[in-house]
């Protein structure tokens, strides 16, 4: 419930869960817009009335006005549904933390409902921390272990590689957009190399 900015954020995490987003606005912001358009969320026209909670496993209500969001509580409550009202924890059945994501890196965090400023501030810096390069870092670790695992190399000797790895360069190499310097640190720690085809275009992020 709410089509701003809040309720966005909130849709583009659960769709990318997988579950099946209905957002009930009069209005949509661009990135609503965009998931709509893309058919990955539904959308309903309209103003708030319990009779839209029917059917509904989860709800969030992210509306601008107070006391159509204690409505929402109240109504979910009273149907059983599990609900989470934006900024406001004493009507939450669960709290939903600020999520960074890069790749198959996910990284949250919460205070407990008690400063969603806080939380965003922490997200931030957490993103300017960990970009892109960790999402690659994560594939080529996940493709190395599989082909490990594969050959049956003894448990002992993995993880000293993936130990060393994560503490050589390569991250740095990732991030400059440098598949040589990639594979330099497979060469030096793995005796292998790599297919990074497409690595270049990474750039520095």
């Amino acid at each position: 419930m709410g089509g701003g900015e809040v309720g966005a954020r909130k849709a583009e995490h659960l769709v990318f869960c997988g579950a099946r987003v209905v957002v009930l606005a009069r209005e949509l912001v661009f990135a609503l817009k965009r998931l709509k358009q893309e058919g990955r969320i539904e959308h309903i026209e309209a103003d708030y009335e319990a009779a839209y909670l029917n059917g509904a496993f989860m709800v969030i209500g992210a509306t601008n006005n107070a006391e159509v969001n204690k409505k929402i509580s109240t109504d979910a409550r009273v149907l059983g549904i599990m609900v989470n009202i934006a900024d406001d924890p004493l009507q939450c059945d669960f709290i939903q933390p600020a999520v960074v994501r890069q790749g198959d890196l996910v990284i949250s965090v919460s205070t407990g409902g008690k400063s969603p400023a806080l939380a965003k501030k922490l997200k931030a810096e957490l993103e300017a921390s960990f970009g892109q390069e960790y999402a690659i870092f994560l594939d080529i670790m996940g493709k190395l272990r599989e082909e490990r695992m594969v050959r049956g190399c003894p448990v002992e000797e993995n993880k000293r590689i993936f130990t060393a790895l994560i503490n050589s360069a390569i991250l740095d190499h990732i991030r400059e957009g440098n598949p040589e310097g990639v594979n330099d640190c497979l060469r030096d720690i793995v005796a292998m190399e790599m297919d990074l085809t497409g690595f270049k275009q990474i750039g520095k992020g």
